[in-house]
């Protein structure tokens, strides 16, 4: 039908404020569904796959080389989508805002079933990386096929975008207020209050659905968390400053990566094989390691680690995230990076608790702060930072330490000039489509 012969009282509803708004309340609930999927076969696939690392030793030596067969299969898969849609690699939200800003183009069509598979093939199989940027990146292509059928001005789309962005988080990690928070902060789409209130209806109309299949608890189940008393401030801001230099050793980690493998000139198709062989005998010996993280955060309050064994996860976390982030297979980095957080703040506690300076029962305060300081000094983005760890953990009783926390990383990332993580892999993503090296 005509635009002429849609009658003008409709015409003029469709054009007003309510009915983007009731769009992106509609995409929220698609990107929900899409990403509940998601998370559900990511979850039956971390069970298998640690099911398979218990049995193997008791099976006979074909079952070992049957199941690096499997991995090699599944490497070389990997490889292969990275080479034919390029878009797919990474965590997708540099690419999210590179098509935001018009450098690059989202494919929903092809793109986003490959997303979709690769996410699950290589996260399930064991590599350190995070669900939440295949997440976000699910989003914003849901939103593209729900665009292609409608005629939105460009400014309006890109609202609708940003909103679906804003859902895939909402739905990965049951937290709608750091969804719209991080496409404000770090997608940069300008705050106006029609993408606020889009943002806003589209992240808690796919955190309802998620919430359906998942339930409204938080994600972390941290139980017991007290206020910590003003004499841990000054371990509070220390801790802001260890996590504000590891996560600029994070960050450049992942740099230094992608540079070795194009160094060693290793091809596209290989590349995911690299850390997939690494990944079996971690999951022998250092389990933990492997996956993206979120087992791990939720053991440490449990306790029986020592510092030292502690130290041994995150140096572990940290060199295996790079190496499987700079393969270029599809995984995001939010997960990986709060588990080095968590890691990092239960190493502190134990050397602090040892010592006498802080109880030994504060160890979780520390695992929660430890999350969104390096949070914050890997994306410069603390208010993000702060309400992510509030809605994961589900204690608004921290808010005070956690804005110290925060605070002290991106105070010591902003004085050693470290730039958000997402603005430098844009660069490094964007580069070769405008013929740059």
């Amino acid at each position: 039908m005509k635009v002429s012969r849609i009658p003008l009282t409709v015409r003029r509803w469709y054009a007003s404020r309510l009915a983007v708004i009731l769009e992106s309340i509609l995409i929220g609930c698609l990107a929900g569904l899409i990403v509940v999927l998601f998370r559900y076969l990511l979850g039956l696939a971390d069970m298998g796959r640690r099911r398979i690392y218990e049995a193997l030793p008791g099976l006979p030596v074909s079952s070992l080389f049957m199941w690096i067969f499997c991995l090699a299969a599944a490497g070389l898969f990997l490889g292969w989508a990275s080479m034919v849609k390029p878009m797919i690699r990474g965590s997708g939200i540099p690419q999210i805002k590179g098509a935001l800003r018009r450098l690059m183009r989202l494919d929903w069509r092809t793109e986003l079933p490959l997303k979709f598979i690769t996410g699950i093939l290589g996260l399930g199989a064991g590599l350190s990386l995070g669900r939440e940027g295949p997440s976000i990146q699910i989003g914003a292509y849901t939103g593209r096929a729900v665009l292609s059928l409608l005629h939105r001005p460009h400014r309006e789309r890109r609202i609708l975008i940003t909103s679906a962005s804003a859902a895939g988080l909402a739905a990965a990690f049951n937290a709608p207020l750091a969804g719209v928070l991080f496409v404000v902060e770090e997608l940069n789409t300008g705050f106006t209050p029609l993408s606020v209130a889009c943002s806003m209806g589209a992240a808690v109309a796919a955190d309802a659905v998620a919430g359906v299949f998942f339930g409204f608890a938080p994600i972390f189940d941290f139980r017991g968390v007290g206020v910590l008393p003003f004499n841990a401030f000054p371990w509070i801001a220390l801790l802001g400053i260890m996590c504000g230099v590891l996560g600029i050793f994070f960050k450049q980690s992942l740099y230094r990566s992608q540079d070795l493998y194009a160094k060693l000139r290793i091809p596209l198709l290989f590349r995911p094989l690299v850390p997939l062989l690494v990944s079996i005998p971690l999951g022998f010996h250092l389990f933990d390691i492997t996956g993206g993280g979120h087992g791990i955060i939720e053991a440490l309050p449990d306790g029986g680690r020592t510092a030292g064994f502690v130290l041994l996860l995150l140096a572990g976390k940290l060199l295996f995230t790079a190496l499987c982030y700079g393969s270029g297979t599809s995984g995001g980095i939010f997960l990986p990076l709060l588990a080095c957080g968590a890691l990092s703040g239960e190493f502190l506690a134990l050397v602090l608790s040892g010592s006498g300076w802080i109880e030994a029962g504060q160890n979780t305060a520390f695992i929660i702060l430890g999350m969104a300081a390096f949070f914050t000094a890997a994306v410069n983005a603390p208010v993000t930072g702060i309400i992510l760890i509030l809605e994961m953990s589900g204690g608004f009783n921290h808010l005070f330490s956690l804005v110290l926390v925060c605070l002290s990383a991106f105070v010591t990332t902003a004085l050693a000039g470290s730039r958000p993580v997402y603005e430098v892999l844009l660069e490094r993503v964007a580069a070769p489509a405008h013929g740059r090296p």
